[in-house]
């Protein structure tokens, strides 16, 4: 009767492992397919800026609480939220450093927005 257990529990644990298995790779499939579904629907430079900051253009409006991009706005939006988050006054170290990368991907986004507006001037003029 022990074998016979035994032999149960090991196929139950085969069937457990196959299934998580691929639960796992689908898992991935998705991930991999909204990243690139993400990644076609931003501009290029903005895609761009989101994979070298590690965070997206709506991650980081919705840390600093902006609907626009609007300069003073996120200074405004981002000292509150540095100071707040201060580990001296009971803040997390953690949260405050998701302020600060939220504030870098929305200076980025602000200066290409800035460079492609300067384009679309310079071809204006031509």
């Amino acid at each position: 009767q022990a074998r016979y257990l035994a032999q149960i529990i090991l196929v139950g644990a085969q069937v457990v492992g196959r299934a998580f298995a691929r639960a796992l790779r689908q898992e991935f499939a998705a991930s991999r397919a909204a990243a690139d579904a993400r990644g076609r629907s931003e501009r290029p430079q903005s895609a761009a800026a989101s994979r070298i900051t590690g965070i997206s253009l709506q991650e980081a409006q919705q840390i600093l609480n902006v609907s626009n991009l609007n300069a003073e706005e996120i200074q405004k939006n981002y000292n509150h939220l540095f100071k707040v988050n201060d580990k001296s006054v009971g803040g997390s170290f953690y949260l405050q450093s998701k302020v600060v990368r939220a504030k870098e991907r929305l200076d980025e986004e602000l200066r290409i927005q800035a460079q492609s507006n300067k384009e679309k001037g310079w071809k204006a003029e031509t």
